[in-house]
C-alpha cells in the first residue's frame, strides 16, 4: 500500500480527502472508530496547512503519501507553504480555553491523542509532517 493524493489549497478537496483515506484504511485491521479518529487527525493537519499555512490559495497544493511500514500505518503530508512544526506545539490550558469560550486551538492536541507517533521535518521552503498509527 502506498497510495497517493494531491489536494490544492482549498477547503472543499477535504470531501476528497476523508473518501481517499477511508478506501486506503479500509483494508487495515483498523477498527471503524480507529479509522474514523485517523481520518480526523490527518483531515486536522491538512485543513491547519490549507488555512493557515496557504491561505486557501487554490494554486497551491499538499500532497498525502499513504504507507504501510513495520506494522504501522503512515500519512505523509508534504506542503510547500509556511511552516509549522507540530512537535513545538504547547498544548492549550483546558480550563482556560473553557473559561474564555475560546474557539479552536484543539485541533493539534486531537492529533497527537489520535496518533501514536508524529514527525516533522522541513528545510525552509518544504514541510513534511508524517502521522503514524500501529495496526
Amino acid at each position: 500500500m502506498d497510495q497517493k493524493l494531491r489536494l490544492y489549497c482549498n477547503t472543499d478537496q477535504l470531501v476528497n480527502l476523508r473518501q481517499f483515506l477511508n478506501g486506503k484504511l479500509s483494508g487495515t485491521t483498523m477498527s471503524e472508530i480507529e479509522s474514523m479518529q485517523v481520518i480526523l487527525a490527518v483531515e486536522e493537519v491538512c485543513a491547519n496547512l490549507i488555512i493557515h499555512s496557504h491561505e486557501c490559495n487554490p494554486t497551491e497544493f499538499i500532497e498525502l503519501n499513504v504507507m504501510r511500514k513495520n506494522g504501522s500505518i503512515v500519512i505523509e503530508i508534504k506542503d510547500y507553504g509556511r511552516g509549522f512544526n507540530i512537535l513545538e506545539y504547547q498544548e492549550p490550558n483546558i480550563d482556560q480555553v473553557l473559561k474564555t469560550k475560546r474557539k479552536g486551538g484543539l485541533g493539534i492536541m486531537l492529533v497527537k491523542k489520535i496518533m501514536d507517533k508524529i514527525e516533522f521535518e522541513s528545510n525552509g521552503t518544504k514541510n513534511i509532517c508524517r502521522l503514524f498509527k500501529n495496526l
